[in-house]
């Protein structure tokens, strides 16, 4: 197993380096230019082309694209992003609490998302066809449907203005997430539950379940083996729901104010504030390898076939 391990990580570093690159082309492919973006953030009154060069001289911008992107390279496996353009702060005491922030809300609705998935998928499975089937995939597929923006309205009107139960922003107190990781688990339930579903029928025609209960097994017990066998499918699909939840948040964050990843992202942008933006992409796509292999690593445990060869 370590063996697998180890070699799943290897596999995932050139791809870092890769995504690491392509973020900085990116980044430098903007119109704009940097230095007098600076400039501007600063205040400086009347921009001329020796202030701009002065600037990009200081700054190191003047240098060979490669050297530039080897050195940030560089900082950035120390966690060092520069500083913003805007605030003059570290990049990192900007992104590191929005990141934990957001990585707040989205762990408590990886856990709604999860528990209502694998509830509602077990149930729709062992109904399947039957009303209730029908009626819980059509009420999810009708929720899924809704803009985000729309229910999170909703939610906020009905229980922050006309029950007053539930704080309309900001993350006070435990009960200011309860809003916000509704409507995202809400919004995503209706995605995985079919995944979980499916996987359920699938395995319900397999032999084992015959057997089991040719051999007197109790349905919970039948239930229990397919859930273990289902979920091989289903585990990878909610490791990628991580970071597509953590990129994903921006307009529920806004909406209920919540100090995180996609609150900062668009004040970034709104400011063109580089290297922060920079920092954001390279943080969410390095979270995507990351969880990739986290997901492959998973099933390998689960299921020692995935192992032979290694």
């Amino acid at each position: 197993m370590g063996g697998y391990i180890l070699k799943r990580s290897l596999v995932s570093l050139p791809l870092l380096v890769t995504v690491s690159f392509l973020t900085f082309v990116l980044n430098n492919l903007s119109p704009l230019d940097p230095a007098e973006v600076i400039l501007h953030a600063q205040g400086v009154p009347n921009i001329t082309e020796e202030l701009i060069a002065e600037t990009k001289r200081a700054l190191g911008m003047d240098r060979p694209f490669l050297i530039r992107y080897l050195n940030w390279f560089v900082s950035c496996l120390q966690l060092d992003f520069g500083h913003s353009y805007v605030t003059g702060k570290p990049v990192w005491s900007l992104l590191g609490p929005a990141l934990l922030n957001t990585f707040k809300l989205t762990s408590v609705s990886m856990a709604a998302i999860i528990v209502l998935s694998v509830a509602l998928g077990v149930i729709c499975a062992w109904r399947e066809g039957k009303p209730t089937d029908k009626s819980i995939r059509g009420v999810l597929f009708f929720l899924t449907a809704m803009p985000s923006y729309w229910l999170g309205a909703l939610m906020v009107w009905y229980f922050s203005v006309h029950l007053d139960l539930l704080p309309t922003s900001g993350m006070d107190s435990y009960t200011s997430y309860l809003l916000p990781a509704a409507v995202i688990a809400i919004s995503y339930t209706g995605v995985y539950f079919r995944i979980v579903r499916s996987s359920m029928i699938s395995n319900m025609n397999e032999d084992y379940v015959l057997y089991g209960r040719a051999s007197g097994l109790s349905e919970w017990n039948i239930t229990i083996h397919l859930l273990r066998n289902s979920l091989q499918v289903a585990v990878s699909v909610f490791c990628m729901a991580v970071p597509i939840l953590l990129g994903s948040t921006v307009v529920v964050e806004n909406l209920f104010a919540w100090p995180g990843l996609g609150t900062l992202s668009i004040t970034s942008i709104r400011s063109r504030d580089f290297p922060v933006i920079q920092a954001y992409v390279l943080v969410l796509a390095a979270a995507f390898v990351v969880f990739n292999t986290l997901s492959d690593i998973i099933q390998a445990v689960m299921n020692p076939k995935l192992r032979k060869g290694i």
